[in-house]
């Protein structure tokens, strides 16, 4: 990622992962297991979680939306989809709320970064 991407990622308050993100820490992750068991352990780990409120939860859409207070409070959506048989991508939309300035210096990039390392830790990743 190039100087300029680092300062505008600072001064933004939203965050998305994706296959070709110029940032490799917010490249979608892949996990070998099935969606459905994917969204299972994800939704268990989360309802663990301080500072995490699950607004709703949609197995069938795999798709799990939170607020997370941790100092400054986020929206966060996170897609589990099954892209082949024991192979599952994991991808975030997060957006921080604030009142006083349009961005979070960062924040909501972190909070991503964080969430996949715990996913990590309880599924099995992939190699990009």
């Amino acid at each position: 990622m190039g100087v300029v991407q680092a300062v505008k990622s600072l001064f933004s308050n939203h965050v998305e992962t994706s296959d070709h993100h110029s940032d490799p820490t917010l490249k979608t992750h892949y996990y070998k297991t099935t969606a459905g068991n994917a969204f299972k352990q994800v939704h268990e780990m989360l309802k663990h979680m301080q500072g995490i409120e699950i607004l709703a939860a949609y197995e069938e859409r795999g798709e799990i939306s939170l607020n997370v207070v941790k100092g400054r409070k986020a929206f966060v959506v996170i897609t589990i989809i099954n892209v082949r048989p024991l192979e599952t991508a994991i991808d975030f939309s997060a957006t921080t709320e604030s009142k006083v300035v349009p961005f979070d210096f960062g924040f909501s990039k972190e909070l991503v970064r964080t969430l996949y390392k715990t996913f990590d830790q309880k599924l099995i990743p992939l190699s990009s």
